[in-house]
């Protein structure tokens, strides 16, 4: 059970600050025990198919500045594991509660994208 005060997940020994919706409020502050216990919180189990999206958004931020539009998402993993599972259906079923966009990025560390309230 992941313990949280309002406005925090605990990761390990330390309260992580995260906003109203769980994104983080210092970048610096992520790490894979971070995801892990966003995910627990989140109700979600990672599998090796979500680290593989999470690590791709965290590259994707690293190179562009910004956040990797679903469209992007969809022809990188229809590219990489077929039409079915690199489809927007698919995609948001791994990520439940907002897709890969709102969801996945939460879970990467990354700032809520324009446009989001």
């Amino acid at each position: 059970m992941v313990h949280t005060l309002k406005g925090t997940v605990r990761v390990g020994d330390r309260l992580i600050e995260v906003d109203s919706e769980g994104y983080l409020r210092h970048l610096g502050d992520w790490s894979e025990d971070f995801a892990r216990a966003l995910a627990e919180r989140e109700g979600l189990e990672l599998t090796d198919a979500h680290w593989e999206l999470i690590h791709f958004l965290r590259a994707y931020w690293t190179e562009h500045g910004v956040q990797p539009q679903v469209r992007v998402m969809i022809r990188h993993f229809t590219a990489r594991w077929g039409a079915q599972r690199g489809s927007n259906h698919h995609l948001h079923e791994m990520f439940p509660r907002g897709g890969p966009q709102k969801q996945g990025n939460r879970l990467a560390g990354l700032l809520r994208t324009q446009g989001e309230h």
